[in-house]
Formats: C-alpha cells, sequence, structure tokens
C-alpha cells in the first residue's frame, strides 16, 4: 500500500508517517525545502521536494499511491494571505492533482479542524451536522478548505477529520502552557470546556478512517470523548510538572492587546491575534460518537496520562 503525506515534518504529520511506516506502508512524503526532516530522516520514506502551494510540484507526488493524507496547513500566521495560500488554494492544488492525476486513489483524507466549525453557542459539544460558524481567520480557511475537499465528493473518495486541541510529544503549541506552569504563573481568564486529544489516538483514528468504506464521504470529530475545564487542564501539567502554578487572572477585554504584544515580542507563536479571536468564546466542545459507531474509534490516552508523557517528552528532549 502507498501512502503520500502532505505536513509530513510537522507535529502531527511526523507521527503519522511513524505509524504508517510501522503499519507497513510504502510511504512518501512532500516536503519543502526548507523544511527540517529531523523526525523523517531514520525512517524508510521517500522524501519528495514539492509544496502544496505549487500545483506544478504535485502530479508525480499523487501519482501511483493507494492514500493520500493531507495535513499541510498553517495554524498560525500573522498574515491572513499566507492563511488562505496554503489552507485553501494549496488544498486546491492537491484536490485537483489527485482527480487529475490519480483519480483511481483508494482515499484521501483530509485534516481539518474544530476551528472550521467553530465553538459551541450552547455548550454541547458540536456535531458533525452542527452549523459551521468559524470565528478565527485560521477557522474560516480550514472551513473553505473542507468546501473545496468536498466538491470532489462524487469523483473521489474522500474523508474530513476534525480534530480539537491536539497535544502530544514534538508539539510546540501546547508547550507554551507547559512553559507557563513551569515558571509558576499561568494565565486565567475564566472557567473554559475543551474537547483534547492525543496525537497518539488522532493518527490511530485518521488511519482507521482511511480503511473504512463507512467513512467515505463523511467528516469526523475525533476526541478522547472527555469534556476538560480550563482547570482540568491546568491540573493535568500541572501534575506532569509536579508544580502548583499561581493562576493570573486575565480580563477578557485586555486579551487581544496580549496577542498583539506576543506578535510584537516573539513573532507568530500560539499566543496570537487570531488565536485570541478563539480564546474570547467558552466552549470549544465536540462529540466524537459518529465516529465510535461508525469507524469503531475508541482513544485510549487521558489528559493526566497524556500530559505526563507529553512532560516526559519535553524534558528528555530539553525543551523543558
Amino acid at each position: 500500500m502507498k501512502a503520500l503525506v502532505t505536513g509530513a515534518t510537522g507535529f502531527i504529520g511526523s507521527h503519522l508517517v511513524d505509524s504508517l511506516v510501522r503499519q507497513g506502508f510504502d510511504v512518501s512524503c512532500l516536503v519543502r525545502t526548507t523544511s527540517s526532516v529531523r523526525y523523517l530522516e531514520d525512517l524508510n520514506v521517500r522524501l519528495l521536494h514539492g509544496d502544496c502551494r505549487d500545483a506544478a510540484s504535485l502530479p508525480p507526488a499523487v501519482q501511483g499511491v493507494d492514500y493520500v493524507f493531507h495535513l499541510a496547513g498553517i495554524t498560525k500566521t500573522c498574515s491572513m494571505d499566507e492563511f488562505f495560500a496554503v489552507n485553501v488554494k494549496g488544498t486546491e492544488n492537491i484536490m485537483r492533482a489527485v482527480a487529475a492525476h490519480n483519480p483511481g486513489v483508494r482515499r484521501l483524507v483530509y485534516l481539518s479542524s474544530l476551528a472550521a466549525v467553530g465553538p459551541s453557542p450552547d455548550g454541547r459539544p458540536l456535531r458533525e451536522d452542527s452549523k459551521a460558524v468559524p470565528v478565527s481567520v485560521y477557522g474560516k480557511t480550514k472551513r473553505e478548505g473542507e468546501e473545496i475537499v468536498f466538491r470532489y465528493r462524487n469523483e473521489l473518495p474522500l474523508t474530513v477529520i476534525r480534530p480539537p486541541a491536539v497535544y502530544g510529544p514534538r508539539d510546540r503549541d501546547m508547550l507554551v502552557f507547559f512553559k507557563m506552569v513551569k515558571s509558576g504563573i499561568v494565565p486565567y481568564w475564566g472557567k473554559c470546556y475543551y474537547s483534547f486529544i492525543y496525537v497518539e489516538d488522532l493518527v490511530h483514528g485518521i488511519i482507521l478512517s482511511s480503511q473504512s468504506e463507512a467513512a467515505v464521504g463523511e467528516a469526523f470529530f475525533l476526541s478522547d470523548r472527555d469534556i476538560h475545564s480550563t482547570d482540568d487542564i491546568v491540573d493535568a501539567i500541572s501534575e506532569a510538572m509536579q508544580k502548583r502554578p499561581l493562576r493570573l487572572l486575565v480580563p477578557r477585554a485586555i486579551m487581544p492587546l496580549l496577542g498583539r504584544m506576543s506578535e510584537k515580542m516573539r513573532g507568530t507563536n500560539i499566543i496570537n491575534s487570531d488565536k485570541i479571536r478563539e480564546m474570547k468564546y467558552s466552549h470549544w466542545v465536540c462529540d466524537s460518537s459518529k465516529a465510535a459507531e461508525r469507524l469503531g474509534f475508541e482513544p485510549k490516552v487521558k489528559i493526566r496520562e497524556g500530559a505526563r508523557w507529553t512532560a516526559d517528552w519535553y524534558r528528555i528532549h530539553q525543551w523543558l
């Protein structure tokens, strides 16, 4: 079984490649010439230089593969044009290339996000048929990416995966919060509620969906099936770090200012103006029962266990 993975050098993509190789897939990775391949260099994979933004580089990559896992995307940037170029135009280029040069592909899996649907307006976990109201530029471009993918529903066997917050080894976004806990102070903007998923559970769900006929033409939320309050998350990280930080109350009214200050001081990171647009909402929760019923998806890692494993990895690799 031959598979192409875009976004293979990233956090989720590199874990997906690991798992595909272990399961016996012949894996090709579409990588930019400027990307670090440190998580791929010891794996038996084929590196193909290209970019989803460069339509001319895609036909050789998509030809002859059985599965396409399109994970390439930008989650944070100060540039709206960059969000659009990668998350929208890049996805359109991939879909056109597969439709034109590999119409017999067994499955195309597109990694979207809960952000493409937005926060829950009433606190109830969102389902796949909930109305999409993305509130960030990132979310809006991922929603546009989904719409492009579904335009090919009658031409290609495709599946859309919408994870909530993803964490685990190699992740630099959640690392920011682990560092805050280590520092002894974490910002607190009131009780909010989130769905989470450990990266290995997400990867398992992605591959599971690619092998199931019940997933063709469908979208799925994948989560650990728990709803976590802000306090639950801080407590899990604190336990993993063996630290009890002070919670510093941050009025939501000044959060946009903090986002702009963070961008100026540190460049693009998880605390940025676009992410602040999402953080103003209190319920980022989704229901993954459809994946359980149709795919047999059962997450294995709870947040305290996952936070501990993640903290251990950060320490071993001297990220903390």
